[in-house]
């Protein structure tokens, strides 16, 4: 079976362009690989402001139809999305939302990705609480979350959503189910932003445990040359690029049934 093609689902208030080290070192294994752009955080894409607003629900169909564009291109070829941290979160609501199972992935990979409900984080969970529950106010005052703010500058309704979430505990899309495909959920060591209990969180809300591979990425396997930071690892990603080239390899054998490879891996 042909490679999967990757679509990397940015993390919050971070552009496509960041993600280049990790498109690169894709394409010298021979994948395909693109960065989605992030709303308001691209060149040719408008900032955050009081006219210019978006949603989950809108980051969600900018992934379908990156899903949609990306079979179109060549036949049975696989659809992994690798989702960090915000984009897993985006990936869920995308594929657990989806009624026609060709919009949805056939492998998601998710990396320093979690559940933001604050009573998952330590101390009480004081500081992602005070996050969450500052998005409103602070976008009625603006029209959109200015900088220094989490995520700033960032749009109204998303981060009304996001500090939801964070407060309450309840994503700001719909749960049918679970991932019914091979699933990767990449732990960077001591990562502050998807601590070890809301990335287990994310992993009982959204995942199959039948399904899913866990493994974390620690400061010993990044060696002096890598780092497991939650955003900068994507400047040195190539341990984590043969995780997930492995990760497809098992799955793609698993696959297999009497020799003849199935051309897609999720349930009909």
């Amino acid at each position: 079976m042909q490679s999967p093609i990757v679509l990397i689902s940015p993390a919050m208030a971070i552009g496509s362009r960041y993600y280049a080290p990790l498109v690169d070192a894709f394409e010298r294994r021979g994948w395909d690989a693109r960065a989605l752009p992030r709303r308001g955080f691209e060149d040719d894409l408008p900032r955050a402001s009081r006219r210019a607003d978006w949603s989950y629900a809108d980051e969600i169909g900018d992934l379908t139809d990156a899903i949609r564009a990306a079979r179109g291109e060549v036949a049975d070829r696989p659809v992994m999305v690798l989702g960090h941290s915000l984009g897993g979160q985006i990936a869920a609501g995308q594929a657990l939302g989806s009624a026609d199972a060709d919009d949805r992935p056939d492998l998601f990979v998710g990396i320093g990705t979690s559940t933001p409900y604050f009573r998952r984080y330590p101390h009480a969970g004081i500081p992602v609480l005070a996050a969450g529950a500052m998005a409103w106010p602070l976008t009625v005052a603006f029209g959109y979350l200015p900088k220094p703010a989490f995520g700033g500058p960032g749009a109204r309704t998303l981060m009304r959503e996001w500090g939801a979430w964070a407060v309450t505990g309840r994503p700001p899309f719909r749960v049918d189910g679970r991932f019914d495909v091979p699933t990767l959920i990449i732990k960077l060591q001591a990562d502050p932003y998807a601590v070890s209990a809301a990335t287990d969180d994310f992993v009982d809300r959204f995942c199959d445990p039948e399904l899913t591979t866990r493994w974390t990425y620690t400061a010993k396997a990044a060696g002096p040359n890598g780092t497991t930071d939650h955003v900068r690892w994507v400047r040195s990603p190539e341990v984590v690029v043969d995780r997930i080239v492995d990760f497809w390899a098992q799955a793609s054998a698993k696959a297999s049934i009497g020799g003849q490879v199935q051309a897609r891996f999720r349930s009909p």
